[in-house]
């Protein structure tokens, strides 16, 4: 298990900084061509929109992955031991519903039709359902640490952080 969540970690960051680096670059070369040529780029910026949806969406799945996702935790403050413990494993399980209906189900449901139509983006014209294939993406692979997170909490001998001495 964590051999695929090591990979799938390496996957999502190498991909989120490859992204984030050709979005910085846009983003730079639409100043430029906008300020000091005087002649702004349309590609560039539809570009950096749509790669900044899905640097948005990866993010979102690695926070979720290492735990660092946003949280009301007024809960779990209370709590202690396997009543944590339970709280949080309902928590993921309730992420997960999330994710299979309106990410996964939703979402392919979204790209597909939106390919099915031949919608494409204004300027690239490239078809609009890649662009939305950001959320079963990341939606498959939030599900991916909903089930690994689920079982660590349930394997008496995992070291998590629901423990307390």
């Amino acid at each position: 298990m964590k051999h695929a969540v090591r990979f799938v970690n390496g996957v999502l960051g190498s991909l989120t900084v490859a992204i984030f680096t050709i979005l910085v670059i846009c983003v730079v070369w639409q100043v430029v061509s906008r300020f000091i040529l005087g002649t702004p780029s349309t590609t560039t910026d539809e570009i950096a929109r749509f790669l900044f949806m899905w640097v948005a969406f990866m993010g979102a799945a690695y926070t979720l992955g290492q735990k660092r996702h946003l949280a009301i935790d007024i809960v779990s403050l209370w709590l202690e031991g396997k009543s944590l413990r339970n709280i949080r494993i309902a928590v993921y399980f309730i992420i997960a519903a999330f994710v299979i209906v309106v990410m996964m189900y939703g979402g392919w449901q979204l790209m597909m039709d939106t390919l099915q139509k031949g919608q494409v983006t204004p300027a690239l014209r490239i078809p609009m359902g890649y662009v939305y294939g950001a959320i079963p993406f990341s939606g498959a692979t939030m599900l991916f640490y909903c089930v690994v997170l689920i079982v660590e909490l349930l394997d008496p001998d995992s070291p998590n952080d629901t423990q307390t001495s």
